[in-house]
């Protein structure tokens, strides 16, 4: 008989396990495991081993306290695949850390009133135990912490080797300021309407003088690079690609009134500059600084400009409702020698082309809707092919109203126009990109301490490789006062210049947090090592990462600063390879209610209460069994239950057969059609578990474990079949239920360790130190297959054949069965035409 796989969680009433004896003693179990495991080293790493490598890799998470299941979903599946991968032979490398500097964890310490240290050290103990509750095994011998002197002084060595190549330096820059947490924020930091993703207040502009790393210089490989990435998920792939933004165009020069120096615009469609109208600049430009400090400036222009210098980039999204204000003087066009209006506008930011546009309302939609509600030109330069005289038109088509370039379209337009431009020095071709400078300084206490000292006769000086690392001092006051907290440390503040040696100043400012996580995956190869920050030769032979594990959330910053640290270790000769992680795998998130879990939402599920009433391998099977591991998926408590009520029928199942098995080793003898068809869905089974762990579907591997144990509990329920140690049905159990328990051993370790020893293998001995099983094709083979009978062209029957029949033979079948006969007039088939070993179709 054949079940949804569904209901293999719950136990067919008056089944063969229905009537065995107990419910498995979980909490016994899987501490008694456990155990085992660490005694046994099963996770530990031997860089000796000849085994080929595996470096698995779950994304280290903020030491931020309690765990919930949504935040379990990523280990549980990264550690599903390390002990598979241990089971398949491989020599893996599964390490854990912790990101552990950075203003989740300061906000929280000031909101509590304790040290920064004091909190994520007891957050990391927390959520060690929560780790080891759920059973997930690292090599915690490799452990490491950001915030740990140890690390984060080649955190600093990274900083002066980027600083020594010129990819570090100091700039002044416009940037997000939460006047509440006294820091800068990255853009994704600023959220809603304009406000600090953690504590809610507005957020500011405001310009000062910061570190950056220069991460423009490697725009174009990381952006080529992508293509090497194919293992990655493409959404992944794009949302880089957007967010590094890569523009072929042309930058012209319009020449501005009053004004030595010219306005360098960039753009994309030269071919339409004969409609520029007016020309913009974001209230950011250095122009608008010259414009409101002209004398007999408008009050109400100066007002204008510094009311938006305080409001976020994010302003110029296309839904923004467009502020502008003309600063009273204009810029020529070249093309055609008009002297068109310049604005100030909100929707043109600094931090994209030049911070000036060429506004051509006829060819552009915000620019069409900004000069609409200004009473501006607006003239058509580009035909639409189609005759529409609908605008603004953004596509291509030919040139008009554009003098001696008309009837020239698409890029012989654009070439037309820049060489022309070009030789009078007033355009030249230019390749943009979206992406700025990474912005690293946090005016923030708990962050690795920028390693630069600061000289009245020398400037800028990096602190010496051999003082690293320069320390966070314990004892500052780091609750936010405007300024960096650090700077109030007279102790630390005062230093000596390593070049002069005269009494100098450091640098105050602290490390962004993603600093910290661009590099953690190379120390784990050598976390205890103090002479340097890896050891290439090691890190060449285990990198790139294998597979990385984590949220989608982390698709842009995280994973483009650590490609960009490679790329930069790679040019320094100091790793072998360009790219740091081979396969990505981006988990969906769990929801409680429709959205995300978050105790802002109060719909977070705690694992503790769960584990305690139902174990880990509980909470296992349903975390894998929600939904497919790439999407987003809905808890339901009941589905707990679920999960739980299928691994006790498999626990009852050993528990009633195993005494009446033969003992292990024992090869599968087959006498039986019943003895046949369980083999071959044992083999299936191995089959689509292998295919299933390749793919991260581990949702229908569960799917597929139910099945099994459905079709065991057909075999067994047959009470005329006697289970003995030396008959035939006796050795295809054992076997069934082996492979039950080993394809289960990486979904629900605790359970299944316990059960192997039930089997009769060592007590001693691990199953993880047993081969994953391998599917038997010879086993998979079936004597009969499901013929398709089709009625002109619709289905009327499925009827099984024998492999092998003859064409007579599936002809008559087909003809002969009742459910076709219906289907023809007169009994008869005016023809038949057979696809062999699939369908009949039957033209009546």
């Amino acid at each position: 008989m054949s079940r949804e796989p569904s209901t293999g969680m719950t136990p067919e009433k008056g089944s063969a396990e229905r009537s065995a004896p107990g419910s498995y003693p979980f909490a016994e179990i899987e501490e008694r495991w456990k155990r085992r495991w660490d005694e046994l080293g099963i996770f530990r790493l031997d860089l000796s081993s000849p085994k080929p490598k595996y470096y698995c890799l779950d994304m280290f998470p903020y030491p931020s306290g309690d765990l919930h299941v949504g935040h379990g979903r990523n280990y549980i599946i990264g550690d599903v695949l390390v002990r598979t991968k241990i089971m398949d032979g491989w020599n893996v490398l599964s390490p854990m850390g912790w990101d552990a500097f950075g203003l989740p964890a300061e906000n929280a310490a000031i909101e509590r009133r304790i040290h920064p240290a004091e909190w994520t050290t007891s957050n990391i103990v927390k959520m060690k135990r929560q780790f080891h509750a759920w059973g997930i095994g690292f090599d915690w011998s490799r452990e490491v912490a950001s915030c740990h002197p140890g690390y984060y002084r080649w955190t600093q060595w990274l900083f002066l080797k980027l600083f020594e190549r010129g990819l570090a330096y100091r700039g002044v820059a416009p940037v997000n300021w939460c006047p509440s947490c006294a820091t800068v924020l990255a853009n994704e930091q600023v959220v809603g309407e304009g406000d600090c993703e953690r504590c809610g207040t507005r957020v500011v502009l405001k310009e000062l003088e910061q570190w950056f790393f220069r991460i423009t210089s490697y725009a174009d490989s990381l952006l080529a690079d992508l293509d090497l990435l194919g293992e990655w998920p493409e959404k992944v792939r794009i949302m880089q690609r957007n967010w590094i933004g890569r523009s072929e165009g042309a930058e012209i020069e319009f020449e501005t009134e009053g004004r030595a120096e010219s306005l360098t615009v960039f753009t994309t469609r030269i071919d339409t500059l004969f409609g520029a109208t007016y020309a913009v600049i974001a209230p950011e430009h250095p122009l608008a600084s010259w414009i409101i400090g002209r004398p007999g400036v408008d009050a109400g222009l100066v007002e204008f400009i510094r009311r938006l210098r305080g409001t976020r980039p994010e302003r110029g999204a296309a839904d923004v409702v467009k502020e502008g204000r003309d600063s009273g003087i204009k810029v020529r066009n070249p093309a055609n020698g008009e002297w068109i209006p310049l604005f100030v506008a909100n929707y043109v930011l600094m931090e994209y082309g030049t911070g000036a546009i060429m506004a051509v309302p006829a060819h552009d939609a915000r620019d069409h809707e900004f000069a609409q509600s200004q009473g501006l030109p607006i003239r058509r330069v580009i035909a639409n092919p189609s005759g529409d005289p609908a605008l603004p038109y953004e596509d291509a088509g030919p040139m008009v109203n554009s003098g001696r370039f008309d009837g020239l379209s698409g890029d012989a337009a654009k070439a037309a126009v820049l060489k022309e431009l070009a030789a009078g020095n007033l355009a030249r071709p230019m390749v943009r990109t979206r992406l700025r400078d990474w912005l690293i300084s946090r005016q923030r206490y708990w962050g690795a301490p920028i390693p630069i000292i600061y000289c009245g006769d020398c400037g800028a000086v990096p602190v010496p490789e051999s003082d690293l690392p320069v320390r966070l001092p314990l004892d500052v006051d780091f609750r936010p006062k405007g300024d960096s907290p650090l700077a109030r440390s007279e102790s630390f503040v005062k230093a000596v210049c390593p070049k002069c040696g005269r009494p100098a100043r450091r640098e105050t400012d602290t490390m962004d947090t993603f600093v910290d996580s661009s590099w953690y995956f190379l120390r784990y190869l050598t976390p205890r090592d103090e002479t340097r920050a890896f050891d290439t030769e090691t890190v060449n032979h285990w990198l790139p990462v294998d597979q990385y594990v984590g949220g989608v959330e982390h698709a842009i910053l995280h994973l483009l600063y650590a490609r960009f640290i490679t790329k930069a270790l790679y040019d320094m000769g100091l790793v072998s390879f360009r790219e740091p992680f081979q396969r990505l795998f981006a988990q969906g998130m769990i929801t409680k209610g429709g959205v995300k879990m978050s105790k802002s939402k109060g719909n977070v599920v705690p694992p503790d209460t769960l584990i305690r009433r139902f174990g880990a391998d509980t909470m296992r099977v349903y975390t894998l069994f929600i939904g497919p591991s790439e999407k987003d998926a809905e808890w339901e408590d009941r589905g707990v239950e679920g999960a739980h009520r299928f691994l006790n029928r498999v626990w009852r199942f050993v528990e009633t057969y195993a005494a009446k098995l033969p003992p292990p080793g024992t090869a599968p003898r087959v006498e039986s059609a019943e003895e046949r068809v369980l083999r071959r869905k044992t083999h299936d089974t191995i089959r689509r578990a292998r295919q299933d762990a390749a793919h991260f579907h581990f949702n229908t591997t569960v799917a597929a474990l139910m099945e099994l144990v459905n079709a065991i509990s057909d075999f067994v329920a047959d009470g005329a079949r006697e289970i003995t140690p030396r008959n035939a049905a006796g050795t295809v159990l054992r076997e069934a239920l082996e492979t039950l328990t080993l394809l289960l051993a990486p979904i629900a370790p605790h359970i299944a360790e316990e059960i192997w020893a039930r089997l009769g293998h060592r007590a001693e001995e691990t199953v993880f130190r047993t081969a994953w099983p391998k599917a038997d094709e010879a086993a998979m083979e079936t004597d009969t297959y499901t013929l398709v009978v089709q009625v002109s062209g619709k289905v009327r029957a499925q009827i099984p054949m024998r492999v092998g029949a003859t064409t007579e033979e599936v002809e008559h079948a087909a003809l002969s069965d009742e459910r076709v006969q219906r289907h023809l007039p007169d009994g008869r088939a005016r023809n038949i035409f057979h696809v062999k070993g699939r369908l009949v179709n039957i033209v009546a």
